[in-house]
């Protein structure tokens, strides 16, 4: 409930009254994020293709590298260096050559810019170690392509570095489950948007409810309002078909029905 303050001009929320009307309702709560639970559901298995992922990991593997005119002496012994030559391996495996290269050996019927948005490489945290994933709509097609990969990656790094070399730790697998999406987070983020949503609602509606215009619904409504004054009586509604004796009678002889008849 919000309560103006006249000489201040301010506005008082009270928000155990707002907790008792998000109580008061619970029931469609939880009815309304279950179905918005469901709806999440069933849009993600009816219109989300499932996503598959393949990786291969590779070893930075290195003697001397020189770039350009530039000559860095390393050897297979430090780890550092290793990580360090990770990123330009990434790119040299992201270029439009090497993409294509993997395009044609694979026999897919993609785009380089396609195939680009479904591999992703990642250094292996304080290794020397890189890890290409693809991810597919099919699991055969994502592992075809990161073997490729593997096959194909070591001698564009050759070509390109002297006295650098890239050797495969781990081949891809077919995978046996998919990556995405997520049935349980998206059903989650269903019931969470139920929830705020329906409460949002109610919580509005106690707010508009302010000073005149209070909108009393039960005996309850009068209770809270007024607190000190005892509710004396209810005048019941004559019409409503629910109510029994005398108020059943009442309807059945001066309902529209006969009150027509005469």
């Amino acid at each position: 409930m919000v309560k103006n303050n006249a000489n201040s001009g301010e506005v008082e929320i009270d928000l155990l009254q707002l907790f008792r009307a998000l109580w008061k309702n619970a029931l469609v709560i939880i009815l309304v994020a279950i179905l918005f639970g469901g709806i999440a559901f069933g849009g993600t298995y009816m219109f989300i293709s499932p996503k598959y992922e393949a990786s291969a990991m590779m070893y930075v593997n290195n003697s001397s590298v020189t770039l350009g005119s530039t000559s860095v002496s390393i050897t297979s012994g430090e780890l550092s260096a290793a990580q360090t030559l990770v990123s330009t391996y990434i790119v040299i495996l992201k270029s439009r050559t090497t993409l294509d290269e993997v395009i044609q050996e694979s026999g897919v019927p993609y785009t380089v810019e396609e195939v680009e948005k479904m591999v992703n490489a990642s250094a292996v945290s304080g290794t020397g170690i890189f890890r290409v994933t693809v991810e597919s709509g099919s699991p055969t097609e994502a592992e075809l392509l990161a073997n490729t990969i593997a096959r194909v990656l070591p001698d564009r790094i050759s070509d390109i570095m002297d006295g650098s070399s890239v050797r495969v730790v781990d081949y891809a697998i077919v995978p046996a489950h998919r990556s995405g999406p997520s049935y349980t987070k998206n059903t989650a983020i269903g019931v969470l948007a139920g929830v705020v949503l329906v409460a949002g609602i109610i919580c509005l509606r106690e707010i508009l409810t302010t000073g005149e215009d209070v909108i009393i619904h039960t005996t309850d409504d009068l209770a809270e309002l007024f607190a000190d004054i005892p509710v004396l009586a209810v005048v019941p509604d004559m019409r409503s078909t629910s109510k029994k004796g005398y108020y059943s009678a009442y309807n059945s002889y001066y309902g529209s029905d006969k009150k027509e008849a005469k």
